[in-house]
């Protein structure tokens, strides 16, 4: 047995990761707290679980713009305790989950929540080996802690799913259903364990080898606020609100928005395939263009929802981050999947907006989301 004690148990290697939660549980004093898990062991993977094993740490290079300053340093996070690799580690993973665990972190990507189809646990006694796909890891390592008589754990998925803590758990649910789970263990589940809904905001422009990442100096974890929810530390950019949709509003229709909107000027401009978000905003006319859409038909549109103040100062940091020197953000990777998220960030903030005021205008807007709802129709 070893003699690191993790109360964080992360599934997920991504860099993403490093530079969000697993610095800001460095940044709040918490050193060697975290296991991090891998799902499969190739060799790049695991040479970057090895890496988390150094007491050492791995560096975070934060670089961009902050409140008009440059910023450009190198942190040493060193909250990661050990590394372990799910399928050869299944047995110790389990031990950690049932003796030490008290939080676990997940970054999975947006399709990590998915289930194969008609499969079915063996919830009688301690999973052997490791299930196939995250929710499943998750079942069996609850399952094992409910039989070893411990108290329920505080879930925190970071991906980006809407309502993310509510789907991973009905997830769970459904799949300890199917798998005969006995009442006392789904009962455990549903109402001792806590699965948070949280939304995190950082962009992460490159990892470093084996291990570490750069990020920008902007940073958000909102986590919705719910009975008995507590949280592995308390840092700056963690934030408890009681109503997670205006911050995912401003950020799907404000960040998210404004890329949308370069990427059709890109598009229909027929730009440079290199061309970057930076690159666009050093040309005074685009610029412009941002900044009138952003005064005259979204925040606006916000204030329709009382949001007009933080919408505003929302936008001021976007402009701040989209301007980040260090940061070559590309349009073309933006573009993909354009149309659909032309429907979600545009389309989506038209029919917020006018279910507030019926007589809300947003010319331009409307404009691009009726030319990719005729593509899609058709």
């Amino acid at each position: 047995m070893s003699s690191v004690q993790t109360p964080v148990v992360q599934f997920g290697t991504s860099r993403f990761l490093q530079a969000h939660a697993d610095l800001f549980l460095h940044e709040a004093g918490m050193e060697g707290t975290v296991t991090i898990v891998a799902a499969s062991g190739s060799a790049a993977g695991l040479t970057r679980l090895q890496a988390f094993s150094d007491p050492a740490g791995f560096p975070v290079i934060i670089r961009g713009l902050e409140a008009g300053q440059t910023v450009d340093h190198t942190i040493q996070v060193k909250s990661v305790g050990r590394g372990l690799d799910a399928e050869a580690d299944w047995a110790e993973l389990t031990r950690i989950v049932v003796d030490e665990a008290e939080f676990i972190l997940s970054n999975t990507t947006e399709s990590g929540f998915a289930v194969p189809a008609g499969l079915v646990l063996d919830l009688t006694g301690t999973t052997t080996s490791a299930p196939p796909s995250f929710p499943a890891k998750l079942l069996a390592l609850l399952a094992a802690r409910f039989t070893a008589g411990r108290s329920g754990l505080t879930i925190l998925p970071t991906e980006l799913v809407g309502r993310n803590g509510d789907v991973l758990k009905r997830t769970v649910l459904d799949l300890a259903g199917r798998s005969r789970a006995s009442d006392a263990l789904l009962t455990w589940i549903e109402e001792q364990c806590i699965f948070a809904n949280s939304l995190v905001d950082r962009i992460v422009s490159a990892p470093l080898d084996p291990a570490g990442a750069i990020a920008e100096p902007y940073a958000l974890w909102a986590v919705e606020n719910q009975p008995g929810l507590k949280l592995p530390c308390a840092h700056p950019a963690i934030r408890i609100v009681d109503d997670l949709e205006p911050v995912e509003r401003l950020k799907i229709h404000i960040l998210n928005l404004g890329h949308s909107f370069l990427a059709e000027t890109w598009l229909t401009a027929r730009m440079a395939a290199d061309e970057t978000v930076r690159g666009m905003l050093a040309r005074p006319e685009i610029r412009s263009d941002l900044l009138l859409l952003y005064r005259d038909e979204v925040i606006p549109g916000f204030a329709a929802h009382g949001m007009g103040e933080a919408a505003s100062a929302y936008a001021a940091t976007t402009l701040e981050r989209f301007e980040n020197p260090f940061l070559d953000h590309r349009l073309a990777d933006i573009a993909n999947g354009h149309k659909t998220k032309v429907a979600r960030r545009i389309g989506g903030f038209i029919n917020w907006i006018t279910a507030a005021d019926a007589n809300y205008k947003s010319p331009r807007l409307a404009a691009i989301a009726a030319r990719y709802a005729k593509e899609i129709a058709a």
